[in-house]
């Protein structure tokens, strides 16, 4: 994974983290547990900056240990975002039993060049990537609270 460069970040406004954790622990509470996911709208940068999170149902065949955004939610959260006049930043998910990093289906499905996808553990972790043709590079997270 290479380092980012050092413009790029993903800054969250004012209460993003709290959504974004809370939203996590309800698929980590789960039986079974269950990855969440959605849609980051703000303002692409560098540095890029989230004002709010869209949530979408998670679809996935194995919803424990993968996700797959539902694609008409997607598109209709993504229409959302742009109606406000805000930009689809990209993509977030959580990883319940898992540490926040890319796993391998992560990188096999990721086709949004340029967009970030940030990965929730619970309790309180949330890291950022970008995603580029040839793989995810790290963002720094930072908070503008």
């Amino acid at each position: 994974m290479a380092a980012a460069d050092s413009d790029d970040a993903l800054v969250l406004a004012p209460g993003v983290r709290d959504a974004l954790l809370d939203h996590a622990r309800e698929g980590a509470d789960r039986d079974p547990p269950a990855e969440i996911c959605g849609v980051l709208a703000g303002e692409r940068g560098p540095p890029d900056r989230v004002t709010a999170t869209r949530r979408v149902p998670n679809v996935a065949a194995h919803p424990r240990t993968e996700y797959e955004l539902d694609p008409a939610a997607t598109m209709a959260a993504i229409d959302r975002v742009e109606d406000r006049g805000d930009d689809a930043i990209g993509f977030y998910h959580s990883h319940p039993e898992s540490e926040a990093v890319p796993s391998a289906t992560d990188r096999a499905r990721a086709t949004w060049s340029g967009y970030v996808y940030c990965i929730v553990s619970p309790p309180d972790s949330i890291r950022a990537y970008r995603y580029v043709d040839d793989g995810f590079v790290e963002l720094p997270v930072e908070s503008s609270e």
